[in-house]
């Protein structure tokens, strides 16, 4: 049998994002033989489609790596004791399609169904990977209509999906219809292509973003090997375009879920100018289970990184609420108790202190 392995056929850095996207894999027969799928795969993509573009597959150096789990369909996705794959209820909170409304003074707008690569334990796994996902021009309008009658709202966040998926006419046109809201101070993108995909951070895209600023771009990166040279050039553009970065990272069993991993993917964001914003426990979403690590797991790697990195290193730890209930952070406990006139709180490293109140 020929081998399989040749499915980078060029460097892929050298291609143009739109022609690395059209080659992702679907199948799991398809990935080379040295990635081969586990047992189970294909049975998995029949209910949660899999997509893994050329340039992701590269970073992978074997199965079972914390890259590969990432992307590559589990038997367990089809198993386990979650069975919501809205727990959040975002269908509740849509008061149109594709916008949610869950916190008073902005929204979140799912502007495309596309993904880089679909990530096994999206919370959004109704609709990871689904390209009719994506919002009709239409649709677009009648998110913009609601916000305009909403002077509530300051801040549109575009996400998926992953809007960078759009080309630059169709982002354009979206952005253009919220940033047009005398309201609106703020937008927002969550996307996962700088690490991705980050031949989709081209010049032209940077100077498209530029025009509406103030514009954040919240970048989705869950492992140190995600952060390579072409995903540092493509943080760079945009930082260097006076675009602010921000990470959103999901503490994931075995994949980042430890005091090193997770020091040094802080300490790489920081370097390359992506301030740590969110560390996210994993939703409570059918099909994901086997990615949650324990609740005092995270405490513990939170606990680990203060102190052991720079304060702008440091994430907020948070959980997504059931039944739309929004975000709430986590965080160790320091304070051993509380006495009339002072405190008696453990620091970074278990060290005992008393601290006055007075």
């Amino acid at each position: 049998m020929a081998s399989k392995d040749p499915v980078i056929i060029h460097d892929p850095n050298q291609l143009a994002w739109q022609t690395i996207a059209g080659r992702a894999i679907a199948d799991p027969k398809d990935l080379p033989d040295r990635l081969k799928a586990p047992p189970g795969a294909a049975a998995v993509c029949r209910a949660y489609p899999m997509s893994v573009n050329p340039y992701y597959l590269s970073l992978i150096q074997a199965p079972g790596d914390p890259l590969w789990r990432q992307v590559v369909p589990d038997a367990r996705e089809l198993s386990g004791t979650l069975t919501d794959d809205d727990p959040l209820t975002e269908t509740a909170q849509s008061p149109v399609p594709g916008l949610i409304h869950r916190y008073p003074d902005r929204v979140v707008v799912l502007v495309s169904g596309r993904c880089p690569v679909v990530c096994r334990f999206c919370f959004r796994k109704r609709l990871a990977g689904r390209a009719a996902a994506s919002l009709t021009d239409d649709q677009v309008d009648a998110a913009a209509a609601y916000v305009r009658a909403a002077p509530a709202v300051r801040e549109v966040i575009f996400s998926g999906g992953d809007p960078l998926m759009l080309e630059d006419d169709k982002l354009c046109a979206a952005l253009e219809k919220f940033a047009a809201i005398g309201h609106v101070e703020t937008l927002r993108i969550h996307t996962r292509t700088p690490v991705a995909l980050p031949q989709r951070i081209t010049g032209d895209l940077v100077v498209l973003l530029k025009k509406f600023l103030p514009l954040y771009v919240n970048v989705h990166v869950n492992h140190p090997r995600e952060i390579t040279a072409p995903a540092e050039a493509a943080c760079a553009r945009l930082a260097d375009a006076g675009i602010p970065l921000g990470s959103q990272t999901v503490l994931l069993a075995g994949i980042n879920d430890d005091a090193i991993t997770m020091e040094a993917l802080m300490r790489a964001l920081l370097r390359i100018r992506v301030r740590p914003y969110y560390l996210h426990h994993p939703d409570v979403v059918k099909g994901t289970g086997h990615f949650r690590p324990p609740i005092n797991r995270g405490l513990s790697v939170m606990r680990s990184l203060v102190g052991r990195v720079p304060g702008m290193a440091v994430p907020r730890y948070v959980i997504d609420l059931p039944g739309g209930g929004g975000k709430v952070p986590l965080l160790p406990d320091y304070v051993v108790s509380s006495e009339t006139g002072h405190l008696v709180v453990k620091n970074y490293q278990g060290k005992v202190f008393v601290y006055p109140e007075k």
